[in-house]
């Protein structure tokens, strides 16, 4: 049974909620594809000097892999986070998959190692009826955040009853909105606003090809005839494993922009061009985001912060012609770049 939040989960839940950045963590490996302690300290490190209001651990950005029990990295990379990120403050996510039972029994052991929230994974072979079931037996253990993950990387259309249903459910905290795509995003827009919980469940951007575009507009959804209004607060991002310092420079002026601020929304909105085509090779969106993991290793490898670009899975690399795209991006956009932060913090992250 989920017991009653202690004082640091209170505090967890309440700036979740206000809304920050909160970078997918990714797995850090040598060159034999085990884990590299060092570096993935490291990884963490950067993202809390960076400002990042917390951390997401064992989602899609650490490879699912992770969780089969055959590799065995699923509570070690987890209590790795936990220990690397004890006292700061910060937002811990651990994200689950599976069915009930898995889902449960992952819960269970983010719980003991003090995670905040759970990250609930649609990756699972269950109907909708039976996603919201997990979703309850999954909440008697923390918090949950809902998650609409694209399905080019495991996931798959869930309908508008269903966002509401899940929206109805008092445990779920929030919902990681990433399918991808304006209509399914309103979708889930929808489903929050008919289950009147604008004003106490965070939505947070996980649309790498669309994040200040959903951070900066205010959206207004008819319900029963009358207007309610609702926003993303944060983003939760595989996009945000990189150029991190950025991302919560960028949230900061999205707030303003929101706010009233003019100037900051056009900027913003130019940006937003910007950050999507430099995405848009990251994540290999030309080859069926194929690359998007060891895109973000590439990024993170050429600051120093990873040694390579290795993933659990041999075959999962970089695809034809995404090297040059990474080029280019990496020259068109410098004031997306962190470069300076990272090299200045280098050696003490390492160490």
């Amino acid at each position: 049974m989920l017991t009653a939040p202690d004082t640091r989960q209170t505090t967890a839940l309440a700036r979740f909620k206000q809304g920050c950045v909160i970078p997918a963590h990714p797995l850090a490996l040598d060159t034999g594809r085990r884990l590299d302690e060092r570096r993935q300290r490291a990884l963490t490190r950067y993202y809390l000097a960076s400002g990042a209001g917390g951390i997401a651990v064992g989602v899609h950005t650490t490879q699912f892999a992770i969780h089969d029990p055959a590799v065995g990295l699923l509570a070690p990379v987890l209590e790795l986070a936990a220990e690397t990120a004890a006292g700061s403050g910060a937002i811990l996510v651990a994200g689950v998959c599976g069915d009930t039972a898995q889902a449960v029994r992952e819960a269970e052991l983010a719980a003991s190692l003090g995670y905040d929230l759970v990250l609930l994974s649609p990756y699972a072979p269950l109907d909708e009826d039976a996603l919201i079931e997990r979703a309850r037996a999954v909440g008697e253990v923390l918090p949950v955040i809902g998650f609409y993950l694209q399905p080019a990387v495991g996931g798959r259309h869930l309908s508008r009853e269903f966002w509401a249903r899940l929206a109805g459910l008092e445990s779920v905290v929030g919902i990681k909105v990433a399918p991808f795509d304006r209509y399914r995003t309103l979708d889930v827009l929808h489903g929050v606003c008919a289950a009147g919980r604008t004003g106490d469940l965070a939505l947070y951007t996980g649309n790498d090809d669309h994040i200040l575009a959903d951070l900066v507009a205010p959206h207004r959804i008819t319900v029963d005839g009358r207007p309610v209004e609702v926003e993303f607060v944060g983003g939760l991002l595989g996009q945000w494993a990189v150029w991190a310092r950025t991302a919560v420079g960028l949230l900061e002026d999205a707030r303003g922009a929101r706010g009233g601020d003019d100037i900051a929304l056009r900027r913003l909105l130019t940006l937003d061009g910007h950050l999507t085509d430099a995405n848009a090779a990251i994540f290999d969106a030309a080859n069926g985001y194929h690359g998007c993991i060891p895109g973000i290793h590439e990024v993170l490898r050429r600051q120093g912060l990873l040694a390579g670009r290795w993933c659990l899975d041999p075959a999962e690399e970089l695809s034809p012609g995404q090297l040059a795209e990474l080029d280019r991006v990496h020259a068109a956009y410098p004031h997306l770049r962190d470069d300076a932060f990272v090299a200045e913090h280098l050696d003490t992250w390492l160490a």
